[in-house]
């Protein structure tokens, strides 16, 4: 029976995944890679690194398993920009991250000129840093590289566009729909391009990867990569291949991934939805790959906030021990914790927003700190939800999870009770890659459909138990404590 390598190249770590046609894992591959921080509120990647880390993730994924696959599916950190040579495959910049600030001033500039309502109705996203194009004009405002741009000698894209790059031998810049309406230069309603935004920003359209489906056969990996040559036949970004490797491909059910951030997305079909309440608007992928779309809310630091707690503090080792230190204490003790790092994601949007702890006292342990952060992870993907059910008109009556956090049954638990809704976990919660093998395994061949995809999955599930009133005092906690982190960061 056939299998698919799957390759999930995350903000922090990649990971590699050979998944059996009965969806059991054959083989498994990580390794992390180095966070760079030249600057308050500047993040940077190695994109070398992030190609050799994923090879040695993949290599490992494909000696444990001990068979070759029929296909590469690949999901991907989304936004994250990487300008390279098309003659030597080189880069010639470090990669900007999706976290990355450094264009908060521009966004604002853009903002005054007025540009922003225009850019929304046109890419569904709001104007900030955190999306791809002015990462990008960011790169080219070195005249050199604007010249060689503008030659066609440079390409530019996301992750998952290096990745094909290389993993092909510079035989094919591509980018998937999903990948492509995360730049702020993609047409959601025209799915291309869009000619006047890449004025806007100054990106010559040569510059850019071809669009293709998110599962369809783009190119072969040269053989000395994998030991073979391998059709790489799904492309998502991370979230959309999340909804889709947890079957959120019908109308209005929906899904969040716990991972470095949170991200709640929630299916519309081939309904182009708007937001009032500050959520995006994104490409999804459809049953059988095909474009569709979705709404969605970011928060930016979710599962980084428990890492800052055990390497900024020192309060743990693992992020294994917060769900019994979480236990360990009735309640937070008052303690809120805002993790805005690198600033608010929906539906507050606020760039310059700072990580903010309100309600200490001299009884606070870090027990209560560590309590304070997993609520913090539940409390904000609340916030989505409810933003979005507004939006979209639809009652989610369960929402399904994963990512590294979900494993914490205290944290599931706490999640439903502030949803006052049912949550749903898989048995295997690296929905990511296997939404990526769903992709290539269809267009493969290796499934039928997404029920056949699907069709070996199980779930466990949270119901609500959070008596009402009690769930009012601590959500009423929690909008304080927002209140304190936006107050701060819009002063003067």
């Amino acid at each position: 029976m056939p299998s698919i390598l799957a390759l999930d190249q995350g903000t922090t770590g990649s990971t590699a995944l050979v998944i059996h046609q009965d969806g059991t894992v054959l083989g498994r591959g990580y390794r992390e890679f180095t966070q760079f921080f030249p600057q308050p509120g500047w993040v940077e990647h190695d994109p070398e690194e992030i190609f050799r880390v994923t090879l040695e993730a993949a290599r490992e994924a494909l000696a444990a398993a001990g068979e070759r696959p029929v296909g590469v599916g690949i999901t991907n950190q989304r936004e994250t920009v990487v300008l390279w040579e098309r003659s030597t495959l080189r880069p010639v910049a470090p990669a900007i991250v999706w976290q990355d600030r450094r264009t908060a001033e521009r966004c604002r500039a853009l903002r005054a000129e007025g540009r922003e309502v225009a850019i929304r109705e046109r890419t569904g996203l709001v104007l900030d840093p955190y999306f791809s194009a002015t990462k990008l004009e960011y790169l080219l405002r070195d005249p050199a590289l604007r010249r060689r741009a503008e030659r066609g000698e440079l390409a530019a894209g996301t992750i998952d566009s290096w990745l094909v790059a290389r993993l092909t031998g510079g035989a094919m810049h591509v980018t998937d729909h999903t990948n492509a309406s995360r730049t702020m230069l993609y047409d959601l309603a025209a799915r291309d391009w869009d000619p006047d935004l890449l004025g806007l920003f100054g990106v010559p359209r040569e510059l850019l990867p071809a669009v293709v489906p998110s599962s369809a056969v783009v190119g072969l990996t040269a053989k000395e990569h994998l030991g073979a040559s391998l059709p790489v036949a799904g492309l998502a970004g991370d979230q959309q291949a999340a909804l889709f490797g947890q079957g959120c491909v019908v109308e209005g059910a929906a899904k969040n991934t716990y991972g470095t951030g949170a991200f709640l997305l929630t299916y519309t079909g081939q309904r182009l939805p708007t937001s009032a309440h500050g959520l995006l608007v994104t490409a999804a992928a459809g049953p059988r790959g095909e474009p569709a779309y979705a709404l969605e809310g970011s928060v930016f630091i979710a599962g980084a906030a428990v890492q800052w707690l055990r390497d900024g503090l020192g309060l743990v080792t693992r992020a294994a021990e917060t769900e019994a230190l979480a236990r360990s204490v009735a309640d937070t003790g008052g303690v809120y914790f805002v993790p805005a790092f690198v600033g608010l994601g929906s539906p507050h949007w606020e760039a310059e927003a700072r990580g903010t702890i309100v309600g200490l006292t001299r009884g606070s342990t870090r027990a209560h700190l560590v309590r304070a952060a997993l609520e913090a992870m539940a409390f904000s993907s609340a916030d989505l939800l409810e933003a979005m059910t507004a939006d979209a008109g639809l009652s989610v009556a369960t929402l399904r999870v994963d990512g590294g956090a979900t494993a914490n049954d205290w944290l599931m638990q706490c999640q439903a009770d502030l949803l006052g809704v049912a949550v749903e976990r898989p048995d295997n919660v690296e929905t990511t890659a296997l939404g990526a093998a769903g992709l290539a395994g269809l267009a493969l061949g290796v499934w039928s459909s997404v029920d056949d995809f699907l069709s070996h999955r199980r779930f466990v599930r949270f119901e609500p138990m959070l008596p009402e009133p009690e769930r009012a005092v601590r959500w009423e906690g929690w909008r304080r404590a927002v209140s304190a982190t936006l107050a701060w960061a819009r002063h003067g």
